[in-house]
């Protein structure tokens, strides 16, 4: 399906294009970094700009680069969104999590290499420290496994939207935000994401945000 989306592009039939990539990403959630692109610049060219933000945002969860962080600036027409900075903390934690599965796998066998070692030496093997290794490459193991994996994160879509300092409209607000900004969505509650707002715990209420 996906090459005959992309064969449909190629000769400019745009809206039939689109369909089997909406398709694609909302039933089979498959989609790739070239296909959002391609579904970005749809979504452009007919003056829908929220959804063409939207797969930009969700290409940059996948390949974080100026370029499309200054073109969704230009699309949603605002010079100061949030969510979108890139250092190199994030740059290394991208890196790790692109490598989850190798990294899980490396200390894995050294697990089970570490664990023959045992038992072919299990009569060298009286002290506890000889167990060492093995108790760290199956802590290892078992973060990467289970914790090394990106966060979930959300395109605001809701004009306009309210931060909170609580999961309630009685809270006080933090600010005041408008469709673009991508935010880390830490929990949900009832109505509530809980959200990463410039370094601070928020609330936004789930019709506001779509995730990507």
């Amino acid at each position: 399906m996906l090459q005959k989306a992309d064969s449909l592009f190629v000769t400019k039939n745009y809206q039939e294009a689109m369909v089997i990539y909406e398709g694609l990403l909302q039933n089979d959630q498959t989609y790739s970094p070239a296909m959002l692109l391609k579904m970005a610049f749809i979504s452009e060219g007919i003056g829908d700009y929220s959804n063409s933000s939207f797969y930009l945002a969700k290409f940059y969860d996948l390949n974080p680069t100026p370029r499309v962080i200054t073109k969704i600036k230009t699309l949603t027409e605002q010079n100061n969104l949030i969510g979108y900075e890139l250092n190199d903390k994030d740059r290394f934690m991208k890196f790790l999590t692109d490598l989850q599965l190798e990294i899980t796998s490396v200390f894995s066998f050294l697990l089970i290499l570490s664990l023959t070692l045992l038992f072919v030496f299990k009569k060298n093997a009286e002290k506890p420290i000889h167990y060492l290794p093995s108790l760290i490459f199956l802590t290892l193991a078992f973060l990467t496994n289970n914790f090394l994996s990106q966060p979930n994160t959300g395109i605001i879509t809701g004009s306009p939207t309210l931060v909170m300092d609580r999961p309630t409209a009685a809270g006080i607000l933090l600010n005041v935000a408008y469709p673009g900004h991508r935010v880390v969505i830490n929990s949900s509650k009832d109505i509530w994401y809980e959200v990463k707002w410039e370094n601070q715990k928020g609330f936004i209420k789930k019709e506001n945000i779509t995730p990507l």
